[in-house]
């Protein structure tokens, strides 16, 4: 099977396709997200290189990557599958590289972001925006600097010849972001299965009074758990907005079928995004507050 991620080999969309398919998957890396949903895609122009897609969709600390919400509504693909994974941001640099001599980090600005209390304990050091975290350890592997380091996974150091000075570099320990896998076909629901499941839609709520009141008393009515409820700007219509919610339950769910065919009498362009396999945080870190050490 081929996957589909954005980034260069080591970035944290590749360790998410290990985690949802395996390790003998074969992870293909482009550039963009638009290029991901059009590896996967035959439509539109789509090449369908790829069996599957991962994307990132939110992180628990910075919040929902819009762009990707907005992909999914412009390419007609399902989601079939989610992954949390743990953000671990290592300080890394070449063998023979010490501490004491970094005056230098690159890597994505949302990982810059992240670890900022370590710069500001290491006001020596000059953070510097990359284009990716993996691609970050990739040019202090190819450039050799020895007074210059990435952020990024240990895999991406590890694939790339480097070692870690610092680990856990990341402000906040209770880091996740949250992946999911695109595919041209639906998947059926599990069913028989004790694993729960999560369903996404996305719609469009008619312009009057009371209107979302009602679309989320389908739910409530029901006793279905909303999970994320999401609204991006409709592009086809100035000041009007697409909501995207994710809620518990699966489509072959007797409940969850007779809340979509009440919610097609009360919405515009009603489209089920996927209903799939609910993943979980994992149980040592869902319920952590805990901060990462600030020593270095």
């Amino acid at each position: 099977m081929k996957i589909a991620f954005q980034g260069v080999p080591g970035a944290y969309s590749e360790l998410a396709s290990r985690a949802l398919f395996g390790a003998g998957a074969k992870a293909l890396p482009f550039d963009t997200f638009e290029n991901v949903f059009e590896a996967v895609d035959k439509a539109r122009g789509g090449k369908g290189l790829a069996d599957r897609g991962v994307i990132p969709i939110e992180n628990s600390l910075a919040g929902s990557i819009h762009q990707n919400y907005d992909l999914l509504l412009e390419h007609h693909l399902h989601i079939v599958g989610e992954t949390y994974l743990r953000v671990e941001h290592a300080l890394l640099a070449l063998p023979s590289a010490r501490f004491q001599d970094i005056r230098e980090v690159r890597s994505h600005p949302q990982a810059l972001a992240q670890c900022s209390r370590f710069f500001a304990e290491h006001r020596n050091i000059k953070p510097v925006v990359w284009f990716d975290t993996a691609g970050a350890a990739r040019s202090i592997a190819e450039e050799k600097p020895d007074d210059v380091a990435a952020l990024a996974s240990e895999y991406a150091g590890k694939l790339y010849g480097l070692k870690a000075l610092r680990r856990g570099t990341q402000n906040e320990a209770g880091n996740f972001t949250r992946f999911l896998a695109i595919a041209r076909n639906p998947s059926p629901p599990p069913r028989g299965s004790k694993h729960p499941c999560k369903t996404s839609i996305a719609f469009s709520a008619k312009n009057e009074a009371g209107s979302l009141y009602r679309i989320l008393g389908v739910f409530a009515s029901r006793k279905i758990d909303l999970h994320k409820i999401e609204s991006r700007p409709d592009p086809a219509s100035p000041f009007e907005y697409c909501f995207y919610i994710d809620f518990a339950g699966g489509t072959g769910e007797a409940n969850v079928k007779q809340a979509l065919a009440e919610l097609r009498g009360l919405t515009r362009d009603l489209r089920v995004l996927g209903s799939y396999p609910r993943a979980l945080l994992p149980k040592s870190k869902r319920n952590s507050n805990s901060r990462t050490s600030r020593k270095p």
